[in-house]
Formats: structure tokens, sequence, C-alpha cells
């Protein structure tokens, strides 16, 4: 099977993955990024949030033949060291991480946001962004949303 991840076909063999997987696995055990991290394992709690195709996706729900053929994005290209995406910079500016385990998926389901919503009120990333965080960082994240709105298309 062959899949787009961060703009390069990867091959995972089909002794290694069956149709049926979540693509949360094939990334983590087979391809070893581990960026994307695992939660809950039913959806619920964002940890694992990647893009396919542009859209939020809970990976350890999204079985591998739902995502071939699409485009998938994972944290490990959002941004890098010399060049943070502006939600990561956002991010280290309004302190948002504290223990940090859910902050790969917070961002991937921010950059889906932000592709769609130039301003996104405090209504909208309350609807956009249904990951959860245990240390409740909440009003930070969305005004570190808001920043990187800015910083990437000059809203307020």
């Amino acid at each position: 099977m062959d899949l787009s991840i961060n703009g390069q076909t990867r091959t995972l063999s089909d002794a290694a993955v069956d149709p049926a997987m979540p693509l949360l696995w094939a990334l983590r055990d087979v391809l070893n990024m581990t960026g994307t991290k695992f939660g809950c394992g039913v959806a619920a709690c964002g940890a694992c949030t990647v893009l396919v195709d542009g859209q939020a996706v809970r990976s350890c729900v999204a079985p591998l033949a739902s995502v071939a053929g699409k485009q998938i994005r994972t944290i490990e290209a959002l941004g890098n060291a010399d060049k943070p995406h502006a939600l990561q910079t956002a991010w280290v500016a309004h302190q948002v991480p504290q223990c940090g385990y859910c902050q790969s998926g917070m961002l991937m389901a921010a950059a889906a946001l932000l592709a769609k919503n130039a301003n996104p009120s405090d209504a909208d990333i309350d609807a956009a962004i249904t990951n959860i965080c245990r240390c409740g960082t909440y009003p930070r994240i969305r005004d570190a949303i808001k920043s990187a709105a800015t910083a990437l298309w000059g809203k307020t």
C-alpha cells in the first residue's frame, strides 16, 4: 500500500499492514514517525490528530484504506527548529504546553482551522478544536491560535 505522507510517497508492505489497520499504528509502528501520539484509541482526545486532505482526522480510528490516495500531513511536516510554523511560535510565546502530550494533535487541529478560517473567534476555535488538554490550557490555546492567525494572515 502506498500512502502520501508529508509530500512523500511511502510504501507499506502488505506483510506489515492491513487495510483495516489504523493510520496511527502505521505511522508510529511501521514508519517510526512518533510525533503523532496515542491517547485514547477511540477518537475522543485528539492526541493522534493528523491532516488528511487538509481536514483534521483522528488517526487512531482512521483505517489505512480510508486514507489511501489522500494527502496525509503529520506534525513532522508542520515546521522545524529552523523554520517553525506560526502556530508553533505562538504556542511557545503563549506558554501553551504544560505536559505537552496533546500538543502535536492540538497543533494539527489548529492548522486545519487556520487553513479554513483566517480570523477565528473563540466560538470558532471551540467548535474546531475538540482535542482534550488535561492541563487545561484552553485560554492560552485560543490566544495562540489568534496570534498565529495574525502572523499568517494579518488578521486581528
